[in-house]
């Protein structure tokens, strides 16, 4: 496996005529630089000429996502190919490229105050019910072999119960414990592993009105419990209200039928939500929805009581 020597059109433009030499000479648009002190997160993404999406990297830990991306795409695309995957249209590693076919839509946060959020529901549950049929995780860790766990898991509660203390309102502190302590115990028994997309946020999701038409970056793939896929969907920028994911859930019982726990989905969504929060704050970079950390307790204290979550109860 080789990877690009920077990230340049001109060293992309060159990995393209070894990969994809029909796209060679082609327009190049780089969405942007990423990563650029952590090799980790080397890696970007580029519009080819007008109908082609080119993934690439910089750096060893980079690449190695990406080649992972690369083989479950790859794998998960032979027949009986799995609904709402990106079209490869060329990959390689040396050099590791991968190309898929662009397809024309918006993120679901551009959408999701205007569709019907009962039809979006079943759409999304039943691109999860396939994704977490054993199959799929099964043809994927053939491909890449043994997933043992979500790549990049969010931040352990504890680690953003002490440190986001400081950004809160001092009533809210007691709160916030108290969460992160129940967030603990839910999960400190894992559930069953499934292949899951890791990061399953809206800008991952192409849609054409209320028609879901494709999923995109898998380079966060790995194999943990159904409800890790959902941690995103209470919110922010998935709303109004919950609307949106109580439908998952309940459509995804009847595709699968299997029930998915409202608290292991809040128990992650915590994580996610005062992970995402803690890391901005610190590195001073504004929130998702440009509000504060206290202004984001109160919206999770909101939903808990949406979903008729209790964490002041601890599990059994």
């Amino acid at each position: 496996m080789k990877w690009l020597a920077e990230c340049s059109a001109e060293a992309l433009d060159e990995a393209l005529r070894a990969v994809a030499p029909q796209l060679a000479g082609c327009s190049i648009t780089i969405a942007g630089r990423t990563g650029e002190e952590e090799p980790l997160w080397q890696s970007s993404s580029a519009i080819v000429g007008e109908r082609f999406i080119a993934k690439f990297a910089w750096s060893r830990p980079a690449a190695l996502r990406l080649a992972r991306e690369i083989g479950i795409l790859t794998a998960l695309s032979r027949e009986p190919r799995m609904p709402l995957l990106p079209e490869v249209v060329a990959c390689g590693m040396d050099p590791l490229l991968l190309v898929t076919r662009r397809v024309p839509g918006k993120s679901l946060f551009e959408v999701v105050g205007s569709i019907n959020r009962d039809r979006a529901g079943r759409q999304i549950a039943c691109f999860l019910a396939a994704l977490h049929d054993p199959a799929a995780l099964e043809r994927a860790e053939h491909a890449v072999g043994k997933l043992t766990g979500a790549h990049l898991p969010p931040a352990r509660a504890t680690v953003s119960r002490e440190r986001l203390g400081r950004w809160i309102r001092p009533d809210q502190r007691p709160a916030l414990m108290r969460w992160c302590g129940w967030a603990e115990a839910v999960l400190a028994r894992p559930g069953p592993a499934v292949l899951v997309h890791g990061d399953l946020h809206g800008d991952n999701q192409v849609w054409d009105g209320d028609e879901l038409r494709l999923v995109v970056d898998f380079e966060t793939a790995g194999a943990a419990e159904p409800e890790y896929d959902l941690r995103a969907f209470p919110g922010p920028g998935m709303g109004p209200g919950l609307e949106l994911l109580k439908a998952v859930m309940r459509h995804y019982r009847q595709v699968t039928g299997r029930r998915l726990s409202a608290e292991r989905v809040m128990a992650w969504h915590l994580r996610h939500a005062l992970g995402d929060a803690l890391w901005r704050t610190e590195a001073g970079i504004p929130l998702a929805d440009h509000r504060t950390p206290a202004q984001w307790v109160e919206d999770i204290a909101a939903r808990f009581s949406a979903l008729s979550v209790n964490p002041a109860v601890r599990p059994v």
